[in-house]
């Protein structure tokens, strides 16, 4: 055998000089050798390399130095307790949903810190909108050093969310971005980038007047302008914004589509439809006018006629009828298969 082996460098007959880098290194080469996947791609970058440095390093390892080598790997395997995931990236995805969303943007921002981000792919990455209000933020000149340099479809669409007036100043100030050197694109990027890492966490993604709105849709009509009239009385401005907001069984005139009333009569049950009909009053009575008359003239007149038999249904039943016809077309608006004009106070 010592014939066949003799004493070349990495050919190892003893565990005496054995790293524990280098009896890492023969437990994953035994490993794969078995075919297992090892998930060596998790490691950092330097510890892969040195593993791949051991391991070339090697040519033959006898029988009884291999086996202590398992047997003290498979020793410190029965002493380990616990595993953690290592890095910030397992441990946020560890703790999941455990953690606040104020706790884990700092998390974040502090691994952005770690391992700064690509400026450009981070606003690349922004909603139109949201990215809009940033650029709006900033002088035309660094707005279209922006636009200029991200992907011209997310550029395209930033444009599209902002005033007229502001985009077509920013248009124009496209056409003088390419004497502007590389250093000062690099310093726009980075210095918005922080502001979008800087942002505060929102509890509510939609506006108050929009949350208060939507309580109110499902609201009795006297609690709802009860709170409308207190509101009023206190705070005007948001008094209007929130009855804006407000979409009632009322108001589907003047914010829905003729062409939408089919949509609504597929969506809704033909008793729902009846009942609010039934137990409209005056106030609601153009609202039953512009559903019947925005349908076929066939079950229009089924519709009338079930109206008719149905009776005068209680105020309840009236206006949890309505609440469901609305909330339908909030629905309906949310998946995009109809829009809702903006309610006009």
């Amino acid at each position: 055998m010592d014939t066949l082996t003799p004493n070349l460098p990495g050919h190892i007959r003893s565990t005496a000089t054995l790293t524990r880098r280098r009896k890492a290194a023969i437990i994953v080469r035994l490993l794969l050798s078995e075919g297992i996947t090892l998930p060596l791609g998790d490691l950092p970058a330097s510890l892969q390399t040195s593993l791949a440095d051991e391991i070339a390093g090697l040519r033959y390892i006898d029988a009884p130095t291999l086996e202590a080598v398992v047997s003290e790997f498979l020793a410190e395997l029965e002493q380990a307790g616990l595993a953690f995931p290592g890095g910030i990236d397992g441990a946020i995805e560890l703790l999941g949903e455990h953690l606040s969303p104020e706790a884990a943007a700092a998390l974040q921002a502090q691994h952005a810190g770690e391992r700064p981000p690509d400026p450009w792919v981070l606003l690349a990455e922004q909603e139109p909108g949201k990215l809009a209000d940033l650029l709006l933020g900033e002088s035309p000149e660094v707005a279209a050093v922006v636009l200029a340099k991200l992907p011209s479809q997310v550029s395209a669409a930033a444009l599209g969310q902002m005033p007229g007036p502001q985009a077509r100043r920013i248009a124009f100030a496209i056409s003088r971005t390419s004497a502007v050197p590389p250093a000062a694109i690099g310093r726009i990027g980075n210095a918005l980038a922080r502001r979008v890492l800087d942002a505060p966490v929102r509890a509510f993604e939609s506006p108050p007047e929009k949350r208060m709105g939507a309580i109110l849709d499902a609201a009795p009509a006297a609690t709802r302008d009860d709170v409308l009239q207190g509101l009023a009385e206190t705070d005007a401005e948001l008094a209007e914004r929130v009855r804006r907001a407000v979409f009632t069984f009322a108001d589907i005139p003047a914010r829905l589509a003729p062409l939408d009333v089919q949509a609504l009569t597929r969506t809704v049950d033909q008793p729902v439809l009846v009942t609010a009909m039934a137990g409209a009053d005056e106030k609601n009575e153009a609202t039953v006018d512009f559903i019947l008359s925005n349908m076929s003239q066939r079950m229009a007149g089924q519709l009338r006629e079930e109206i008719s038999e149905r009776g005068t249904p209680t105020t309840e039943e009236t206006e949890a009828a309505m609440s469901e016809i609305t909330a339908a077309l909030r629905g309906l608006e949310a998946a995009g298969e109809i829009t809702l004009k903006a309610g006009g106070g």
